[in-house]
């Protein structure tokens, strides 16, 4: 009866992910940003970009001829901003607004009308707590916590309530958590829907989806490229449904520049030729 216990014991345990295969050129690429890309901060504006990271994407998106895709819950204009003069595909917001590989942009936006008193009264809210900040994208609402998280409980709470009363009369919205934040939606769309998207655009069709992110909202993404065949990649700990894991930002970064080598070398022997 021992051997039957530990058999079971076994297929309870969570199975432990390994790192993901190389990069190579057939891939079709999409990063999340936040504790994937660049490591967390106490705010989204304090979050820093290295001279490295700025350097290494393009390496990267020469090397896939372009199949290379940021995916973040940011707004596109915040992303832009903190990536000056990198102008890759991106999706903002969790898919709500895209830009294509040809440059043209796809916005999905909702009514944002019960957004506006929702918008009044979660001001009004992080006002009296310190620790709190209300990050506005226009079309999404987030609560950030991570300076407090002792309000976790309470942030959830009330936004469950506003949301209701707010909203109460639009249908399609949802509460998204995700790190030491809390976010206004809207339902339907998600970085799963939006990497399906440009899978089916070139210069992403016909490649192998990849999939590198660290947090609840790229669980979506996860299941996505993992029914198209392709690789997920969760950075950092907690349960997943990618298949592959990352320890952390840098060791992204690392994975990421295995693939870039190979396009700066393949430069300097063009140069030698």
């Amino acid at each position: 009866m021992a051997p039957e216990r530990g058999r079971a014991d076994d297929a309870a345990r969570p199975k432990r992910r390994g790192p993901p295969p190389p990069l190579h050129e057939r891939c079709a690429l999409f990063l999340d940003i936040d504790g994937t890309l660049l490591e967390l901060a106490p705010t989204p504006e304090s979050v820093r970009v290295d001279a490295g990271i700025s350097a290494l994407l393009p390496a990267v998106a020469e090397r896939l001829d372009g199949a290379i895709a940021l995916i973040t819950g940011r707004s596109m204009a915040d992303a832009d901003r903190l990536f000056r003069g990198l102008c890759l595909p991106m999706a903002g917001q969790h898919g709500l607004e895209r830009r294509a590989a040809n440059g043209s942009l796809h916005r999905h936006l909702p009514s944002l009308f019960g957004l506006q008193r929702l918008r009044r009264d979660l001001r009004k809210f992080v006002a009296r707590h310190d620790g709190l900040m209300l990050e506005d994208k226009g079309a999404t609402l987030a609560v950030h916590y991570r300076q407090a998280p002792r309000l976790a409980s309470h942030v959830h709470r009330t936004l469950r309530s506003h949301l209701a009363a707010a909203l109460a009369n639009e249908t399609g919205w949802k509460l998204q958590p995700g790190k030491g934040v809390l976010e206004v939606k809207p339902d339907g769309r998600d970085k799963g829907t939006v990497i399906l998207e440009y899978m089916g655009e070139a210069p992403f069709a016909s490649r192998l989806p990849v999939f590198v992110g660290d947090d609840r909202t790229d669980e979506y993404g996860f299941v996505a490229v993992t029914i198209a065949g392709g690789w997920a990649v969760k950075v950092g700990r907690g349960t997943t449904n990618a298949a592959y894991r990352l320890p952390n930002v840098a060791a992204v970064h690392k994975w990421l520049s295995a693939l870039a080598a190979g396009a700066a070398g393949r430069k300097r022997k063009n140069h030698a030729a």
